[in-house]
């Protein structure tokens, strides 16, 4: 078979979908029950990040694919269970059912000495299957590792409460009535700290570093609709930051007079978080925000301002890992932790593989995913000629060299995308 697509979530669908189109063979393997990706909500003894209050924090108009829009009784930014459906009829919509394996990890991919690769396969209950690709497309996603504190907080032994990760939280219900410390102020952590904050009997968000928080909408406009609007990509960088710092002075003031850190980078030197809750939630002095957490101690939490409060869960919110445990070793993660592929799609010197979805624009992901696929369907096809290795890691050089110098590292911020120029980019990588 020609290409094995590993996901079916958001960025699998569209793969498909783009392989499909081009007349191109191939099969989609996915671990979980159905399709859907994070916006299905885990079943009985999965982990996942689709906890019950989660939204789009897009429009639904750019989150939809462009051939299949999302319905139009569906509000703005739809809840998950509404893009979970939207998800399976789109593969519905488009037959992709036939060319789906459910329930079926991948447990390694390796090159083959002649070319090709060796995926390896299970499906639930069944002995380990292995066939031969000429390509194999990742549309996994990232979130995959959760990330805990290294070294955890001094005194974390002791701490008499339950401490997990955003990954294992579900529904504040759960915690009616409890004294929960929620740690981050990315968007999972603010999102669960807004919905704890209708259920439990205090809710502390501790933050150690400022980031720039964002209204969903400003002057009335989604903020994606914004970011790829003519007018706004057409400014000079310099002048679109200073337009968004200026807008969010008006929209929201100063973070600092919320008692969250002010952030220690302009806009656009790191992820925003995206949220219309948040700020609300503690001017009503339903959130409590801290700083960092120093210590534990029983039941206390001791942060870095000497303050303690009495805690009977901590929730962190505090990212992912990029672990990709059935590729070969260092691919596409190098040592320092940086993402290495050509246009953030091909991995180089790993001829065949590639990466749909491994981006992370300010604003809604899918014209992207889908300028990606059909970039890989064309290459799948022969329909376009990658460059030699060597051009492939110099691009790679010179973006992460950029990504450095605006950002001060390539370790957390490799796979960011301004979204107008990377669609400019892929639309020129693939002439009608």
């Amino acid at each position: 078979m020609s290409v094995c697509v590993i996901g079916a979530g958001l960025s699998g669908l569209a793969a498909a979908h783009a392989l499909n189109a081009r007349g191109v063979d191939f099969v989609c393997v996915e671990k979980a029950a159905d399709v859907g990706g994070i916006w299905r909500q885990p079943g009985a003894g999965e982990r996942g990040p689709g906890y019950r209050t989660l939204h789009l924090n897009t429009a639904k108009s750019l989150t939809g694919y462009a051939d299949f829009p999302m319905p139009g009784d569906y509000p703005l930014y739809p809840r998950h269970s509404q893009v979970a459906d939207y998800l399976r009829a789109f593969a519905d919509w488009a037959d992709l059912r036939k060319r789906i394996e459910l329930g079926t990890e991948v447990l390694s991919v390796r090159p083959e000495p002649g070319g090709g690769w060796r995926v390896t396969t299970r499906a639930a209950g069944e002995s380990p299957r292995s066939r031969v690709f000429a390509h194999v497309v990742v549309a996994s996603g990232h979130n995959t590792d959760p990330a805990l504190p290294d070294p955890p907080p001094q005194g974390a032994r002791s701490f008499t409460g339950t401490i997990l990760h955003s990954v294992d939280y579900h529904d504040g219900r759960s915690f009616a009535g409890q004294r929960v410390v929620v740690v981050g102020l990315g968007a999972s952590a603010v999102d669960i700290a807004a919905d704890l904050s209708r259920h439990a009997e205090r809710t502390v968000l501790s933050v150690r570093r400022g980031l720039h928080i964002v209204p969903k909408q400003l002057f009335g406009i989604s903020v994606d609709l914004i970011a790829e609007a003519p007018w706004f990509t057409a400014m000079p960088f310099a002048e679109a930051r200073r337009f968004v710092e200026n807008a969010l002075l008006v929209a929201r003031g100063k973070l600092g007079d919320y008692g969250l850190p002010e952030p220690d980078h302009p806009i656009f030197s790191s992820a925003v978080t995206v949220s219309d809750e948040i700020l609300s939630r503690i001017r009503h002095g339903a959130v409590v925000p801290k700083p960092g957490i120093d210590s534990l101690d029983g039941d206390r939490v001791v942060f870095a301002d000497g303050t303690a409060e009495r805690a009977d869960a901590i929730v962190y919110c505090t990212g992912f890992r990029m672990s990709f445990p059935a590729l070969p070793d260092g691919c596409p993660v190098n040592a320092q932790g940086a993402v290495e592929l050509y246009r953030r799609v091909v991995a180089p010197g790993h001829p065949g593989l590639y990466f749909v979805g491994l981006v992370r624009p300010q604003g809604a992901i899918t014209r992207l995913v889908e300028a990606q696929a059909r970039w890989v369907a064309k290459i799948a096809a022969g329909d376009v000629v990658l460059p030699s290795e060597d051009v492939m890691r110099k691009e790679i050089g010179t973006y992460l060299a950029a990504i450095a110098d605006r950002y001060g590292d390539t370790e957390g911020s490799s796979i960011q995308v301004d979204f107008g120029p990377y669609l400019a980019e892929l639309s020129e990588l693939q002439p009608a």
